[in-house]
């Protein structure tokens, strides 16, 4: 009988160590958090359109705006206003106890009904009282929208009094007296301050000299003369006193360095003599000094 014969295998043992120890495991999650991590890159991206969005229409609807700080409001001057206060401090203070009836006739217009006759005024047995001049010298914004005006009322028997009197602006435009005047005190002052001390003096002997010569002629009233040291701009109007300069104590430039300060002293034709002090803008043309304004604006 034949024999058919048998493979042998020789399995290496680490091989088959490896073999019996593979093998699959398994584990359980969740679904929602395998959807999660599938669609949260999706809906991150979703979520930062949508804040955009909202943030857009935020700033269409309402922008921010800068923070600002109130400003003082400025009153343009009422002339009207200032011309009926000193109208009537005048009238107020000038009376002749002989014509108390005249007195009260002056004041009428301005006291009606509400202040009574002569604006509560009543004049004394005897003796008189004139106004010589009358010039407001304060103005404030009172309760009501009233400007209250201090004036100076120099009087030939009481001398220099202070008045405060207040003016109303009615709807209509008309112009009315806030209730009776008061006397009070002038407004407060100080000793005068030589500002000139606060600068440096000027150096330069060619602008020293064109600003003598141009002060000297703009004194004088020498047009032509005065026109050589002026820049084609310029804009003078000559002082109406004729003054002869004498000389030009101080000259100092002034901050920014486009202006100059003069002291000088100059005499009228009489033979009275004054320190006087000129503001002068200064340009240097082609390397020659010219001086574009003295002191005022003409137009302004």
């Amino acid at each position: 009988m034949k024999r058919t014969p048998s493979l042998a295998l020789n399995v290496d043992p680490v091989v088959s160590r490896l073999r019996l120890r593979a093998g699959v495991s398994v584990s359980t999650r969740p679904l929602w958090r395998i959807r999660l991590a599938r669609e949260l890159p999706r809906y991150t991206l979703y979520g930062v359109a949508i804040w955009g969005l909202l943030a857009s229409a935020r700033y269409a609807i309402a922008p921010p705006r800068p923070v600002s700080h109130p400003v003082p409001r400025v009153q343009a001057p009422d002339r009207a206003a200032e011309g009926f206060a000193a109208l009537f401090a005048r009238r107020y203070l000038s009376w002749n106890a002989g014509r108390a009836e005249a007195y009260e006739g002056t004041l009428a217009p301005f006291a009606g009904e509400s202040l009574g006759e002569a604006a509560g005024v009543q004049l004394p047995a005897r003796g008189s009282q004139e106004v010589q001049w009358v010039e407001v010298v304060q103005e404030r914004l009172g309760a009501a929208g009233q400007r209250v005006y201090t004036l100076a009322c120099q009087t030939d028997a009481a001398g220099l009094l202070y008045l405060s009197v207040g003016v109303l602006r009615k709807a209509s435009g008309a112009l009315a007296l806030a209730g009776y005047p008061a006397f009070v005190g002038a407004p407060v002052t100080t000793n005068a301050e030589d500002v000139a001390e606060r600068f440096a003096d000027v150096q330069d002997r060619a602008l020293v000299a064109v600003v003598e010569r141009a002060l000297r002629n703009y004194l004088a009233g020498s047009v032509s003369e005065l026109a050589a040291d002026l820049t084609e701009s310029a804009q003078v109007s000559l002082p109406g006193l004729p003054l002869a300069l004498d000389s030009v104590q101080q000259l100092k430039w002034l901050a920014g360095g486009g202006s100059v300060f003069a002291v000088v002293q100059a005499a009228d034709r009489r033979g009275a003599r004054y320190t006087l002090t000129y503001e002068l803008d200064v340009v240097e043309v082609g390397g020659r000094w010219e001086i574009s304004a003295i002191q005022t604006n003409p137009y302004t």
